[in-house]
């Protein structure tokens, strides 16, 4: 299937489901499920980072008679459900306004590794988990969009359980702890199966212990883009429903906040 073509199907079932009849034109129940943690005094960025701010501004009635309400807000390009653009690790590869859309909406594949990662909290999926998945749902489909389930999203926000500290600083960035994907799989995932991105509910494509980010390299390389801090995973089947993850579109961004969400059959 063209990418074309998947974003027409895409298109259709979503205004197909804004048809129906549920009250307001909404989407039946079920239908969809929130990627997305929300962002605010919890929201988890890396140790050497602020955290998402939130500046109060004006909240109250007007002088003319209506309620009105404005706020400014200040957060770094990567913390909180974010995406990372390939030019993050990847001289002259694109930043957030130039990922191409067929590489932010398409097929969705969930990969369920969260029993070996509640094995080991610096578990780095491998190549063998990705065939093996393989061998059970059928082969992963050029251009789709590669969620990695390990299950550190229902530790959100708890920093100590999500990061494996809750320190601040460059210290705490070197004594992380949390499961990613191997460089291997990595490069298997944009070569081998032409992946349109690579998505995990952890802070980072790479393993909390990682000082050279190889995962995101190798991906980076091949213009693959990276979704971080997913969360809600588990609710979605291995196969057979869609992705969209946009991200507010940085001009020369490295990363960008993202709202992703699933569409479910």
């Amino acid at each position: 299937m063209t990418t074309r073509r998947r974003l027409r199907l895409l298109a259709s079932l979503l205004l197909g489901g804004a048809a129906c009849s549920t009250p307001r034109g909404g989407l039946p129940p079920g239908r969809l499920v929130d990627l997305t943690h929300p962002f605010d005094a919890e929201t988890i960025y890396w140790p050497t980072e602020d955290g998402f701010v939130l500046e109060p501004g004006f909240r109250g009635q007007t002088e003319r008679g209506y309620y009105y309400e404005a706020h400014r807000f200040r957060a770094a390009e990567h913390g909180g459900t974010h995406l990372d653009a390939p030019v993050h690790f990847a001289e002259g590869r694109s930043a957030v306004e130039a990922i191409a859309l067929e590489r932010l909406a398409g097929p969705g594949v969930r990969i369920d590794v969260s029993a070996a990662c509640a094995e080991d909290r610096d578990h780095a999926v491998t190549r063998a988990e990705l065939e093996a998945f393989e061998a059970e749902h059928g082969r992963i489909p050029r251009g789709a969009l590669v969620l990695l389930h390990t299950g550190f999203g229902d530790r959100w926000p708890d920093r100590a359980g999500y990061l494996g500290n809750a320190g601040r600083g460059a210290a705490a960035a070197a004594d992380l702890h949390f499961p990613g994907l191997s460089a291997e799989a990595a490069r298997w995932l944009a070569t081998e199966r032409a992946v349109g991105a690579v998505g995990i509910d952890t802070a980072s494509i790479d393993p909390g212990p990682s000082q050279d980010f190889e995962a995101h390299r190798a991906l980076f390389e091949h213009e693959v883009p990276a979704f971080e801090n997913l969360a809600n995973l588990g609710a979605l089947p291995p196969r057979n429903f869609w992705v969209i993850a946009l991200p507010m579109k940085i001009a020369g961004g490295s990363g960008a906040p993202l709202r992703a969400i699933a569409v479910l059959p």
